[in-house]
């Protein structure tokens, strides 16, 4: 497909990032597939969760088709850009039509980016995933990457007033090694397994973090943060 939206977009994404000062230290790219489909599996603890795993694929020479809520879409300048950069449509009140075209994009080659949980974990741990992700990538027999974004949440999350200062904030993505399923796959020991999978990841991520997470609202409690302890 022709992408005439997402080369000037990343050009402003990027723009946006060293305005910001960000030191990105990106793992494990090597395990984003250089060709063919697959999925990213991420974790959500930031509005900026998208932009910044998108820009973590570039190496690999992908561009990341993310599955977003509808009401982004419906967003005048918003939707235009989502839609010309090939995301997919995510309307709750259909989900099949969007499970369809997801599976169509894998088919076809395209790395697919999830939000497993569904929303932002404001407690910022992983929350109970959903089975969309293993589902997809048994329909479409292609692998999960599990997918860790950590540093976003300083910036702009939920509940908390954004800030967009220049502080040269460390922000980390890391990529797992694939794991690939098959047709006899049980749905719900998967989601478990990559439940865990990315907690390990996660907490993997926080211990090698250059800043301290004590006494910091967007660091968890188990850190010593302030952020609200988990809801399940």
């Amino acid at each position: 497909m022709a992408d005439l939206v997402y080369p000037p977009v990343i050009a402003v994404v990027k723009g946006v990032w060293k305005y910001l000062g960000f030191k990105f230290d990106f793992q494990g790219e090597h395990n984003v597939p250089r060709k063919g489909g697959a999925i990213l599996a991420i974790n959500h603890t930031s509005y900026l969760d998208f932009a910044l795993a998108g820009t973590a694929a570039l190496p690999a020479k992908r561009y990341v088709r993310f599955m977003a809520k509808k009401e982004i879409f419906d967003n005048k300048i918003a939707g235009p850009l989502m839609r010309g950069m090939h995301h997919i449509n995510v309307d709750r009140s259909n989900g099949s039509a969007s499970f369809v075209a997801a599976l169509r994009a894998l088919k076809s080659g395209e790395i697919i980016g999830i939000f497993p949980e569904g929303t932002i974990s404001t407690s910022f741990e992983i929350k109970g995933l959903k089975s969309g992700a293993v589902r997809l990538a048994i329909g479409a027999g292609v692998p999960v990457i599990p997918t860790i974004v950590w540093g976003g949440q300083r910036v702009y999350t939920k509940g908390v007033k954004p800030s967009f200062k220049r502080a040269n904030t460390p922000v980390t993505v890391s990529f797992g090694e694939p794991i690939s399923y098959t047709r006899d796959t049980d749905i719900e020991d998967a989601e478990k397994h990559l439940r865990e999978v990315m907690i390990e990841m996660l907490r993997n991520v926080q211990e090698n973090y250059p800043d301290s997470h004590v006494g910091q609202r967007w660091a968890p409690a188990r850190l010593g943060g302030t952020a609200p302890a988990p809801l399940n």
